[in-house]
């Protein structure tokens, strides 16, 4: 969610990649139908292992709980998102967490943009 975010709200300007310690198979089938509920289609998506070469290549790295998995380098800028994880839950229950990332990612864009 919080990718999509980036690319919709940052109107594609703001490079982004996402992947995870341990992705599942596929995107919760809930948080697309959420996502789809603000215009932004995320079925298309496939979950990626993060990789050494990722975390390199980036400025910011935006975590969500993955603690020592996540491979550390000097000279980026770490967020930890200490989020409820969507895993296994409805629309009902995902909205809010969406809302929530949402607003993180606005703050992202307003830091990354010197705003």
């Amino acid at each position: 969610m919080a990718a999509a975010y980036l690319q919709h709200l940052s109107e594609n300007q703001i490079e982004v990649r996402s992947a995870g310690s341990m992705p599942a198979d596929q995107i919760n089938p809930a948080v697309v139908a959420a996502m789809l509920e603000e215009n932004i289609d995320i079925s298309k998506n496939i979950p990626k292992i993060l990789t050494t070469e990722a975390v390199q290549d980036s400025d910011y790295v935006i975590t969500m709980g993955c603690g020592d998995a996540c491979p550390i380098f000097p000279g980026k800028k770490y967020l930890d998102w200490n989020l409820v994880d969507p895993a296994g839950q409805g629309v009902e229950s995902i909205r809010p967490i969406r809302d929530e990332i949402k607003q993180l990612v606005w703050g992202l864009i307003e830091e990354i943009r010197g705003e």
